[in-house]
């Protein structure tokens, strides 16, 4: 089984968070006072020096053609932006297994209560739908990919009230599903898992920068452990490994604004996670870290860290404690017309195989990647990047050894149409 590249979904919005705001974005098509459409089309090659992301370095060029629209709404006291796009991968090399399609589509919708003064109700939801094949970037998307075609849908939904100039209380749910495209004919199963997630969050302010958190959530999650039965036989326990497992976090901190330019968030507790059942219980410190620092009307640097569990994506009878931290930075030039953008990222996964101590293994992924975006004019951009990506494992059996480590470098030119 070869392993795609991957980092969590926080590399991208630290990334894209910290550079979105200062690129000379299209003004796009106005329909009434109100909606704004805007169609992209970009075409991109890439130098990718090891496609399979394993020990054999294999190169390859990829060739991507990807058109999209985005639609934004505004009214008085909500906004809704959804966006649909398609990409299509052609290789040079691998073209009779790998030529293939990826698309999606995104929603999502923010309402506040009119003339409430800062209190009063809001409202979010949003969802996310992909199709990824293959050769998808270090980014993945927001997803994780292991070297397989696969589905990724996201909901998410968040309903508060600010009581008073103090209190304040929200409430939330999410599902996450990860459906991997497996051949058995061709290759090694992989895992996918299904989460649904509820939970609350109640905030104190004690001044303009001082917000203090307490929240918790309640976690269901189901592993397509077999893609047959809703159980397997473990032969080490003797004990059926059921597909279900349940976990749970409790998190207090702190958050809001250090200076006018600095707004922040820390949270720090425990989560537990029961791997089907009690077969697997799990307990360990978690936290959730987010800081966004506009430096100046050209500068803006987004630091984002989190730690959870959730089911391996390698083993029927394996769960997966993931701790991440990543950063983004973004620069414009030239009044916006050129911008660069940076970002970095760490992942460490410890991973516990319940059936055996053989896959109990530790994996440390470490990515980079150095942007560059030059606006010709409202209609054409130019861009390219280098990205960068390491993996190594320790521990676990002779077996597992060292067979996820690799190397790889990545290179992209390419030409954005807009209006």
């Amino acid at each position: 089984m070869n392993k795609q590249a991957f980092t969590a979904a926080a590399v991208c919005i630290a990334a894209l968070s910290a550079s979105a705001e200062l690129i000379d974005r299209s003004p796009g098509i106005r329909i009434g006072q109100r909606m704004t459409l805007r169609p992209y089309v970009s075409m991109s090659y890439t130098y990718d020096s090891n496609i399979d992301s394993d020990r054999t370095d294999r190169g390859g060029s990829t060739w991507i053609v990807s058109p999209s629209l985005d639609l934004d709404y505004s009214a008085e006291n909500w906004n809704a932006v959804a966006r649909v796009w398609y990409q299509y991968h052609g290789y040079e090399g691998y073209h009779s297994q790998l030529n293939s399609s990826s698309y999606g589509e995104s929603l999502s919708l923010n309402w506040q209560e009119p003339e409430s003064d800062g209190k009063g109700w809001n409202l979010m939801v949003a969802e996310r739908y992909t199709q990824i094949s293959q050769d998808d970037d270090m980014s993945d998307h927001g997803g994780r990919g292991i070297g397989r075609d696969r589905q990724l849908f996201q909901a998410d939904g968040a309903i508060g009230h600010r009581f008073t100039n103090n209190f304040h209380l929200n409430a939330h749910g999410s599902y996450y599903l990860l459906d991997y495209d497996n051949n058995v004919d061709k290759y090694a199963p992989l895992y996918g898992w299904k989460r649904l997630q509820t939970g609350g969050e109640l905030g104190y302010t004690v001044s303009r920068w001082i917000d203090l958190i307490l929240s918790g959530s309640y976690q269901w999650y189901w592993q397509d452990n077999d893609r047959n039965r809703t159980s397997v036989w473990d032969e080490t326990t003797e004990r059926k490994v059921r597909s279900t497992s349940t976990g749970w976090t409790i998190h207090g901190g702190i958050g809001s604004y250090m200076t006018e330019r600095i707004s922040y968030r820390a949270l720090v507790g425990w989560s537990r996670f029961n791997y089907s059942g009690s077969l697997g219980e799990r307990d360990n410190i978690t936290y959730s870290l987010s800081s966004h620092w506009r430096v100046s009307d050209t500068l803006s640097v987004m630091l984002i860290g989190s730690s959870h569990y959730q089911p391996s994506e390698r083993e029927y009878a394996g769960s997966i404690l993931a701790s991440s931290l990543s950063l983004g930075v973004g620069k414009s030039f030239v009044r916006g017309k050129v911008s660069s953008t940076l970002d970095l990222t760490y992942r460490h996964e410890e991973c516990e195989y319940h059936s055996t101590a053989m896959g109990n293994y530790d994996e440390d992924i470490l990515t980079g990647r150095i942007g560059l975006n030059y606006s010709i004019n409202r209609f054409i951009g130019i861009f390219g990047r280098v990205e960068y990506q390491t993996s190594m494992t320790s521990g676990g059996s002779k077996e597992i050894g060292n067979r996820y480590d690799y190397d790889r470098i990545r290179g992209t030119v390419g030409m954005r149409l807009s209006y």
